[in-house]
């Protein structure tokens, strides 16, 4: 492993608490902004039809965290533990928020993705502490490097609940009762939403100008791997399955477009993951997917809506 990226797992990024509270807010708004296109329809529609449905949230919540575990495994000789685990904490946070908006670009089945996206975010109550407190600590008691973690489920559940449970819970209920209001300010939120979060990591990034020249061609190439290894397992897992060409594409992106951010906020949290940890290269390798995702996954979605499979879009 390259000297220089030992001491990326030491280093303390510049955050202060108002920049934490303010990150907690945009995670919480663009949630809001999220669930206003969430339809009870949504629910409805998996209890008919739940195939499609299961594919996509087993290859979200089942088989990336155990590629990217896979992946941290074998490039252990070349990555430190603390950006392992920020592949682990990635891998299990749930899809990102523009992931619908990637599937239309894509012309996949935006149906299928929004349904993805509602309940995903939904059983992210749930599985994101699960799935980093199961592969988190099982990469630790196997790695040579490091002393066993142990991750507080109840403290991230209890996190997790505040980011997405309860904005969730609102823009449902708001969309919901005020129909009309919310088809004129659902486009303008969710787009505000992204400017926001986008200022956000802006900021971030200035105030911690000096390690990002430093360390971004490693977290590059990482994130790089990584998400691709997300797209492909996230295409080929459905594919295995028999899904046409169009639904594996919108798994695809489901599996591809992580909520970072989330990430983020979790590890920010020193009731979850204590100073003294050393994991400088978690934040790097989080926010890093905050934007490199967005790029890779506009990119195959203008690809793929130049070349569509020739099976219909069927209803499911």
């Amino acid at each position: 492993m390259h000297d220089d990226l030992l001491l990326l797992d030491s280093i303390r990024l510049n955050f202060s608490q108002g920049s934490l509270h303010i990150m907690n807010i945009s995670i919480g708004f663009i949630m809001f902004g999220v669930s206003l296109g969430i339809k009870w329809e949504s629910f409805r529609d998996i209890f008919l039809n739940p195939r499609k449905i299961i594919i996509g949230l087993s290859s979200q919540f089942l088989v990336l965290p155990a590629v990217t575990f896979i992946a941290v495994w074998l490039l252990g000789d070349y990555i430190t533990p603390s950006v392992a685990f920020g592949m682990l904490l990635v891998a299990s946070c749930p899809g990102g928020n523009v992931s619908n908006f990637i599937s239309s670009v894509a012309k996949a089945n935006v149906a299928l993705s929004v349904s993805l996206t509602a309940v995903g975010t939904v059983l992210a109550v749930i599985f994101t502490p699960l799935n980093f407190a199961f592969w988190g600590g099982l990469y630790s008691t196997t790695s040579p490097l490091l002393r066993p973690i142990h991750i507080d489920p109840f403290e991230m559940f209890q996190t997790v609940v505040i980011l997405l449970g309860i904005p969730v819970a609102a823009g449902i209920i708001f969309s919901q009762k005020l129909p009309a209001i919310t088809r004129k300010i659902q486009g303008p939120i969710q787009k505000l939403s992204l400017l926001v979060f986008a200022a956000f990591v802006v900021l971030a990034f200035r105030n911690n100008y000096e390690y990002f020249i430093r360390y971004i061609n490693w977290i590059f190439i990482i994130v790089l791997i990584h998400n691709m290894m997300a797209l492909l397992s996230g295409y080929w897992f459905s594919r295995a399955f028999g899904l046409q060409r169009t639904d594996c594409r919108t798994i695809s992106i489901e599996t591809g477009i992580q909520n970072s951010g989330l990430g983020l906020v979790l590890l920010f949290n020193p009731k979850i993951f204590p100073p003294e940890l050393n994991m400088g290269g978690m934040a790097f390798i989080a926010a890093w997917w905050g934007i490199w995702h967005i790029l890779s996954g506009l990119g195959i979605a203008t690809l793929w809506s130049y070349f569509r499979p020739s099976e219909k879009l069927a209803r499911y």
